[in-house]
């Protein structure tokens, strides 16, 4: 027979009533699965890495650029070229000027040499007419010339000397100034500082930067880290150093480990970025979440900056880390 209306009504009100119980014992049990046990607290956050800009030292027209928004760079790898023409033009007058100091410097040496013979011979002159003088075989006028050409050219040796210490100090300030140059062309091949990837480029070829004006800016990946906000009462018993553990929206089940880095010592309200109103209202500290060099260098070509996620950290370094935190992934071999 058919069931009569009330009777189909009470079995949708039945299944309507199992499916809410269904609902509220599941999100019992999520509720039970995220709880934190006493010991660890948490706070919402995203993956940030530190920006590294890559400037000029002086005002240099730009040649070339030699990678893309995007790219994966390496420490050491050029990444931009600037035009050097006038610098390299320079660094051959300071060459120039190196060997004409150095030219200098040889004559003076040479002369040296020449007025010490010359000086030699002048006291065997002066003692020979010293004793024809004293034998009566010599007339003082010509003793008087021996002398007078003795101290010229002792005189003449003294301005050797100086011209030979002169050369010398500007062999050294032409060869510092050559050398300066040749670093300001070295400084004109702009590389990476850091392993990253090219967050923004802000330069092209022919344009001419500024004293300290960036070509490129790079997103360090091997200084990754999450910045959480946590209560008064939860930051004053952090301690620099403490385990932490980093969550990703998107793969929740696994997590990064890391290590409390900075624990601010001013509260402030919490940014804009949390989505809960009266998180924003209260004052937190901010705390900052480090993932170790190592780990993020291991994985510098998943790592994409601005995902959100949730930071867990021990107030008790005793207390043992949830089952759902120690899917962790490590340096050696992923996920353990």
């Amino acid at each position: 027979m058919p069931k009569s209306p009330k009777g189909k009504i009470k079995w949708v009100i039945g299944l309507i009533a199992v499916a809410v119980a269904v609902f509220i014992g599941f999100r019992y049990w999520k509720g039970k699965q995220s709880a934190l046990p006493e010991g660890i607290v948490s706070g919402n956050g995203r993956i940030e890495a530190k920006l590294v800009d890559v400037a000029a030292k002086e005002p240099l027209r730009v040649k070339q650029i030699l990678v893309n928004e995007g790219d994966l760079v390496k420490p050491d790898q050029v990444l931009v070229q600037l035009d050097t023409v006038t610098l390299e033009a320079n660094l051959a007058e300071a060459n120039a000027n190196v060997a004409a100091a150095q030219e200098r410097l040889a004559v003076a040496e040479a002369s040296i040499v020449k007025q010490k013979s010359e000086i030699e011979l002048a006291n065997i002159e002066v003692e020979r007419a010293k004793k024809l003088v004293a034998q009566g075989a010599g007339s003082q006028r010509e003793l008087d010339v021996r002398t007078s050409r003795l101290a010229t050219t002792r005189a003449t040796l003294a301005e050797a000397e100086a011209t030979l210490k002169t050369s010398k100090e500007q062999i050294e300030v032409a060869r510092a100034n050559a050398a300066t140059i040749q670093t300001r062309i070295a400084d004109a091949t702009l590389k990476s500082p850091v392993t990253g990837r090219v967050l923004y480029r802000l330069a092209e070829p022919g344009e001419v930067l500024a004293p300290g004006g960036p070509a490129l800016t790079l997103v360090n990946l091997e200084d990754v880290y999450m910045e959480i906000f946590l209560p008064a009462s939860e930051a004053a018993n952090l301690k620099i150093g403490s385990e932490a553990r980093l969550t990703v929206d998107f793969e929740p089940e696994r997590s990064i480990p890391g290590y409390v880095s900075f624990v601010s010592p001013e509260a402030q309200f919490t940014p804009k970025q949390v989505e809960t109103k009266s998180e924003r209202e209260k004052l937190m500290f901010r705390v900052k979440l480090q993932v170790p060099k190592e780990l993020a260098s291991r994985y510098v070509d998943r790592i994409k900056t601005g995902i959100r996620g949730v930071g867990y950290v021990k107030l008790d370094p005793s207390t043992a880390w949830p089952d759902r935190l120690q899917n962790v992934i490590t340096a050696e071999a992923g996920p353990q």
